[in-house]
């Protein structure tokens, strides 16, 4: 994409510059609400950790379509929000929703947080919901927000606990690999002792992780869920003969018959909702 090369990216984030403003980003700028649904039930736990004041100007990393950016503003009603991404189509959407939604004190700015030029101590909050976990160097990204959070200011983010504890990334992992070894995947931020670590060496301090375990939305019915599911992961699947294809859906659409609920579609979810102050 033409954007690609307008926007100043840290080497180490090139990967992520073409998937979040490629495939990646047009998916989810497509699926938006359906990825807000899905992780709607930590908003009051992860907004209540935030304390975003009236008057607060609070940056949000990795903000995608902009909800939590525009939560945050309807919160700091005398402050702003700025949200950041690597999307561009993300970020069109949330400009475009911010307006329809009324919301005036919200900006959006397609930069990568790991290098970009923040005001110094420019910001009273820091968030990010599962958008910090994707940095090529993440000390040096959390270094860079560091110096943009005011002396006193706080830092608070959402990540995922590890793959094996979050029952729905194993289970649809393990079935679009469709006999296949599951590959292991290291997850940024899904160690406690190693996020205080690096948070402390950044420049926070008073670091702390708490376990949150949510029910994770899927969609209103078997149809439904599959259709999303597959849509995100069913290019695992391209590989393979039909008949391996067409059993994996069909054990994906039993296991999702197994948590339909009168809600939807739901499975388990493990998160940390990780918080830190500024000295």
């Amino acid at each position: 994409m033409s954007e690609s090369t307008a926007v100043r990216v840290d080497p180490s984030n090139e990967r992520m510059l073409k998937a979040w403003n490629g495939a990646e980003g047009t998916l989810w700028a497509k699926r938006a609400q359906r990825f807000d649904d899905g992780v709607a039930a930590y908003r009051d736990t992860f907004f209540s950790a935030a304390g975003v004041q009236a008057t607060d100007r609070v940056l949000d990393v990795g903000c995608g379509a902009g909800q939590t950016t525009r939560d945050a503003a309807r919160l700091a009603v005398e402050g702003s929000a700025l949200g950041v991404d690597l999307s561009g189509e993300m970020l069109g959407l949330a400009r475009r929703l911010a307006e329809e939604e009324r919301v005036p004190n919200v900006s959006f700015e397609q930069v990568d947080a790991q290098v970009q030029a923040f005001t110094d101590a420019g910001f009273d909050v820091v968030i990010s919901r599962h958008g910090s976990m994707f940095f090529g160097t993440p000390l040096a990204a959390f270094v860079n927000l560091a110096r943009a959070t005011r002396p006193g200011g706080r830092l608070v983010l959402l990540t995922w606990q590890p793959f094996r504890l979050n029952e729905w990334i194993t289970t649809f992992r393990t079935i679009f690999a469709a006999g296949r070894e599951v590959p292991s995947v290291n997850l940024a931020l899904s160690d406690p002792a190693e996020t205080e670590g690096l948070l402390t060496s950044a420049g926070y301090t008073d670091v702390r992780c708490t376990a949150v375990n949510k029910p994770m939305y899927f969609g209103q019915d078997v149809d439904d869920a599959a259709g999303f599911v597959i849509e995100q992961h069913g290019g695992r699947l391209s590989d393979l003969d039909e008949a391996t294809r067409d059993k994996a859906i069909a054990t994906l659409r039993a296991d999702l018959a197994e948590h339909q609920t009168g809600r939807g579609v739901f499975y388990g979810s493990a998160a940390w909702l990780v918080e830190a102050r500024r000295p």
